[in-house]
């Protein structure tokens, strides 16, 4: 087959390393890729926001697949205008990538079909928003309605940090993303990743994972894109990975199917473990980053043909076999990350790193120049390893990463303490 990645990122990577180990690929391009996916598949300099030009691309190459790494092109329709020329794509239509796009979206298909999640209310002017939120008090979240490159959603602990992030989303912080506010319930709990692929009218679950959103150790600091993850987590027991594919994961399905909108590919949920049981605060419609890249080390089947079972419609035979071991990712950014940071900065030791073993390590935001692989990004390298248990991935993991010499860089030192501390315990 020839196929055909969109996107640049850890998960991009992540996936590239996947999709080239399977033997049903013959041509691999992605567009336009980094430093690290240079090595699993042919990188274009294709604009993925150019969807003509894409198409153009996959006509003159023959590409049967298309994968859409991240949500930006999945939400601006690029799946629809695939499909629309004839050229199977992975991931959800325009309509359906709206549980990504629009919280209100989500929350309204949740009220519809009475999935569980916080109590909200949607609003497009700022002093209705604060009025709201000095009746209801706080702790309560407000989130920018659209895509906000996963920085639009504030945990505000006073009504103060309430009114302050309403006014900062209304005065443009987000741009588009924030012409409406979700103002919502906070749920206490433990926060987990739930991933499913679906194909409009099944849906399979994945491996369970966790990530770490804060970017300081011991979970301070302002929110990330996520600083590491691990898979499986000990947070999912079984009662609670089939309560979250019966109220959550499967009504979703079964609703966007009634709706006469189906969702296929990756669904996402963002789940809070309440002490009333597991309640959606989010859905992502692609996989996590960076639980995408601790998911694709555990998974011992061939990802090609899920994703085409996911296209054709054809889940409901399928099964996906996933590695005991535990994988753990650890995310290094560049300093200042998630604020202001310096790109072109060089890393070494990249090699050497790579030896320790079972280690994978996948680019984020990386370019090469002139042989040297210089930072190119907030997030700029996952270092990955697998292990028996989690402590084991985690040592491996710390272990490639001060191998890695980058002054300007930084991570933090304790992803995976949950489970760590679970293992412990066991003894």
């Amino acid at each position: 087959m020839h196929i055909l990645l969109l996107g640049s990122g850890g998960r991009e990577h992540a996936l590239a390393w996947k999709i080239a180990a399977s033997p049903l690929v013959t041509r691999f391009w992605c567009a336009p890729g980094n430093a690290g996916i240079a090595r699993e598949a042919e990188c274009v300099a294709l604009d993925i926001a150019d969807h003509a030009a894409v198409i153009d691309f996959c006509k003159t190459n023959k590409v049967e697949l298309v994968v859409v790494g991240p949500e930006t092109p999945l939400a601006a329709g690029i799946v629809d205008d695939l499909a629309a020329a004839g050229i199977k794509a992975f991931g959800p239509s325009k309509i359906p990538a709206q549980l990504e796009s629009s919280k209100g979206f989500t929350k309204a298909l949740c009220t519809e079909f009475g999935i569980p999640t916080g109590a909200y209310k949607r609003f497009t002017n700022a002093d209705d928003a604060r009025a709201y939120v000095q009746s209801t008090g706080a702790p309560i979240v407000v989130k920018a309605d659209g895509l906000a490159a996963g920085k639009g959603v504030v945990v505000a602990k006073t009504v103060r940090e309430a009114e302050d992030a309403i006014a900062m989303m209304f005065e443009g912080a987000f741009g588009e993303a924030g012409t409406e506010v979700v103002i919502e319930e906070f749920l206490p709990g433990r926060e987990i990743s739930f991933f499913a692929l679906c194909d409009g009218e099944t849906a399979i679950p994945l491996a369970s994972a966790q990530d770490h959103k804060r970017v300081f150790d011991h979970d301070v600091g302002p929110n990330t894109g996520g600083m590491g993850a691990y898979s499986p987590t000990p947070l999912v027991t079984p009662a609670i990975h089939d309560a979250i594919m019966a109220k959550i994961i499967l009504p979703t399905v079964s609703g966007m199917k009634q709706r006469g909108t189906p969702f296929r590919g990756i669904l996402y949920a963002g789940i809070m473990l309440t002490t009333q049981g597991p309640k959606l605060f989010e859905f992502n419609v692609r996989f996590g980053d960076p639980e995408c890249q601790v998911l694709m080390l555990r998974m011992m089947s061939d990802i090609v043909p899920a994703f085409l079972a996911s296209c054709d419609g054809q889940l409901k035979n399928f099964d996906l076999r996933w590695h005991p071991d535990s994988a753990l990712t650890v995310v290094m950014a560049a300093k200042g990350y998630p604020g202001d940071y310096q790109k072109g900065t060089r890393i070494d030791g990249l090699d050497d790193a790579a030896k320790v073993d079972t280690v994978e390590i996948f680019h984020a935001g990386t370019v090469e120049k002139d042989g040297a692989i210089l930072a190119n990004g907030g997030r700029v390298l996952n270092v990955c390893a697998l292990g028996k248990t989690v402590t084991e991935a985690q040592a491996r993991a710390y272990q490639a990463v001060d191998r890695i010499s980058w002054p300007e860089g930084f991570c933090r030192r304790d992803i995976g303490w949950q489970a760590v501390e679970a293992e412990k315990a066991k003894g």
